[in-house]
């Protein structure tokens, strides 16, 4: 990887202090050796950068894959099927990603709590958050009058689609309903998760719109982003997809969202204080919005989501206080300040930059092949080394009770850079990586996690894996 693309990764993830120099210990011992053994069986690869996969409701047999360079592949009985469920890449208003590095592109994906119940007005509905041009409709959405010192840079989009109804195994191209359009100032901090809670409410994560600090081109400058409610940049947002009274009448803003009734707040607003809010899954037995915040210099965390919360930032960076003007800009305060300033919510989970460089958020687990994990947050960080070398992704358990962080025992380490985490309908958890920094290439690969230490896994099974495996994991039907 050449300088340029590595002094890019590192601008943008905001971990320059870990690219260019040693990171601070600020949080010595947060993440210990586990006792867990686990293996990695491959389940797909041949993919360019996968980030995301999911069931959809009610289905056993299917999981969907998000590739970040434009296509949703389908597994169907554990077989990749040939025709992409969907392909956005090839739109004329597609975003050119960069090779290097970039964090635009096809994100997120939900599925209608309806898409199995013909009864239903969700049925065969699914969305995605993906990056289009910059332009191509009227946004929604924007940085606060006057903050612009540049050109913004594209537009994230919320969109609406229907399955084909002559093909289950593909969505048809003319369904497509915009609900949402934001104008985002930078590259980075897209967050990139949409989810259905239990309350039948979709949620959607938007960065703090990108750059450092929370400032710069599409900023405010005496409050960042995240800390204003005039702008949906920096925030968790809540909708109804089945109402019509948002200000372009494409769903439904619900009437106890914590904010509706504050004025000059943007009435979408569930909760606040976010850097890039990449990754966030609901624990379905609970109910626990978790959600793994990507840090700057220092600190990355993972967040419990409440109805109003402020969740920090860039007052704070996990636990410590945060200088995001002055003369120490973009650096935290080395003395932990938890519970303050007053009404800020501390994370759950929290570690320094000399463990890992960008937090990739998970889910909880309730599946069968890891008894003894149940209830634990099963996440990870990108690579544990710097931008200039190779990916090497880390992969944690946790609980969310204790703050306790684990690291799995495998017989090698991952050798990839970590993209995402999916969850198949047996709660089974996938691990989505690539050797490849960027969206480019075909080493994006979905790895089952299993109990065998001696499963294939790591990057010396990669290169002997056919272009697509057509291998069924041994708990689908």
């Amino acid at each position: 990887m050449s300088w340029r693309n590595s002094f890019l990764a590192a601008l943008v993830l905001g971990s320059a202090a870990n690219a260019f120099g040693q990171a601070q210990n600020l949080l010595p011992g947060a993440i210990q050796p586990g006792t867990v053994q686990i293996g990695l069986q491959p389940i797909a690869s041949g993919l360019t950068a996968p980030v995301y996969a999911i069931a959809a409701p009610k289905d056993p047999n299917d999981l969907f894959v998000v590739d970040q360079a434009g296509k949703i592949d389908l597994i169907h009985n554990g077989v990749m099927q040939s025709t992409p469920f969907l392909d956005v890449s090839s739109l004329q208003n597609a975003i050119p990603l960069h090779a290097g590095y970039d964090e635009r592109g096809l994100l997120g994906l939900a599925f209608n709590p309806g898409f199995n119940d013909p009864t239903s007005t969700g049925y065969r509905t699914l969305y995605t958050y993906q990056s289009e041009a910059t332009g191509t409709k009227t946004a929604d959405f924007g940085p606060a009058p006057g903050t612009l010192t540049g050109p913004i840079d594209h537009q994230n989009v919320l969109v609406q689609w229907k399955v084909s109804a002559s093909n289950p195994n593909v969505v048809d191209p003319a369904s497509r309903r915009d609900l949402l359009r934001e104008d985002h100032p930078a590259l980075n901090h897209n967050g990139g998760t949409i989810a259905f809670g239990p309350d039948g409410k979709l949620y959607l994560a938007i960065g703090d719109g990108g750059t450092a600090n929370d400032s710069g081109n599409g900023h405010i400058v005496s409050t960042g982003n995240a800390q204003s409610l005039s702008v949906v940049m920096g925030k968790m947002l809540r909708i109804d997809v089945n109402g019509n009274n948002s200000a372009n009448g494409q769903y439904g803003i619900p009437a106890d969202n914590p904010f509706v009734a504050t004025p000059g707040a943007v009435p979408e607003i569930y909760a606040y204080g976010f850097r890039n809010p990449y990754k966030f899954s609901f624990d379905g037995p609970t109910g626990k919005l978790v959600e793994g915040d990507v840090g700057q210099n220092q600190v990355e965390e993972v967040n419990l989501v409440t109805k109003g919360g402020n969740f920090g930032w860039g007052i704070k960076e996990g636990t410590f206080l945060f200088n995001r003007t002055g003369p120490n800009a973009g650096t935290d305060n080395p003395f932990n300040s938890p519970g303050s300033p007053a009404g800020l919510i501390d994370p759950v989970l929290e570690y320094d930059h000399n463990a890992g460089i960008a937090v990739v958020g998970g889910f909880v687990y309730h599946g069968s092949l890891l008894p003894q994990i149940e209830g634990k947050y099963v996440f990870g960080d990108f690579s544990n080394s710097t931008f200039a070398g190779p990916g090497n992704g880390r992969l944690f358990y946790a609980d969310l009770g204790t703050g306790q962080i684990n690291e799995f025992e495998m017989q090698a380490p991952l050798g990839m850079w970590l993209k995402g985490f999916g969850q198949d309908a047996n709660g089974e958890i996938d691990v989505l990586a690539s050797t490849n920094l960027g969206p480019t290439g075909s080493t994006g690969m979905v790895f089952e996690i299993t109990p065998e230490p001696g499963s294939m896994g790591m990057i010396a099974a990669a290169s002997a894996l056919p272009l697509l495996m057509r291998r069924k994991p041994r708990h689908l039907p």
